[in-house]
């Protein structure tokens, strides 16, 4: 099977290329896709850039070039105020746009022509045992830091576990090529908190191995 991983940043990108050592690199449309083996899978990795442009534009390239069979976004995301903190990791079960509304006939978070939220298809066994949590993810083009805009949020999606910048392009982009697609994030910080920035930044010092770890074995196996 080819299974696709996109994710936002370089720091994100640094921690999933060892999963990819024997990769070769492949440039489109101005974006780098790292292709290797894992297992009797193919992988191919990229960094789409932060925000739903950046994200759509790279996915879209990718499915078009590569034609995945399963795309998996992964990455950092703050809490919601959702059950979901610092340094856990949230699968999510849908996801949906925070800031988007379409007019009459739509309802906030939904885009026009696609469902409230988009669906991940994957089956819950997958996660058996492993310590993550299933929820919403809201996504949109804003780096969330204040308990108000989190409340502006949860206005729109109350269940929303975790926020990003990506995830729902992505799946909306998945949605439209009909390819199956996942979203694995880790919690990097609180909005609204007083210590917000800080969780942020130290997270990048603390965390990423010991965290990403659940995530190369969600990776692990969705690639079985």
């Amino acid at each position: 099977m080819k299974i696709a991983i996109i994710a936002a940043m370089d720091k994100e990108l640094a921690l999933l290329l060892p999963l990819v050592p024997d990769h070769t690199t492949v440039n489109v449309n101005g974006f780098e896709y790292y292709r290797g083996h894992f297992g009797p899978h193919e992988l191919i990795i990229t960094r789409s850039g932060i925000g739903k442009v950046n994200a759509a534009i790279s996915t879209l390239t990718l499915i078009d070039t590569f034609h995945p069979g399963l795309v998996i976004n992964t990455g950092v995301a703050g809490g919601a105020r959702g059950g979901a903190g610092v340094l856990d990791v949230v699968v999510a079960d849908r996801v949906a746009y925070h800031d988007v509304w379409c007019g009459e006939g739509t309802k906030p978070g939904q885009a026009a022509g696609c469902p409230e939220a988009f669906e991940c298809m994957l089956d819950d066994s997958v996660f058996e045992g492993l310590d993550v949590k299933r929820g919403l993810i809201a996504s949109g083009d804003r780096f969330i830091s204040t308990a108000a805009e989190v409340a502006a949020i949860k206005a729109v999606w109350p269940e929303a576990m975790a926020v990003d910048m990506e995830s729902a392009a992505i799946a909306h982009v998945c949605y439209v090529k009909c390819v199956p697609f996942a979203v694995v994030r880790v919690i990097s910080d609180t909005p609204g908190e007083a210590d917000n920035i800080s969780q942020y930044e130290n997270f990048w010092s603390d965390a990423p191995e010991r965290t990403f770890a659940v995530v190369k074995d969600i990776i692990d196996r969705l690639c079985r």
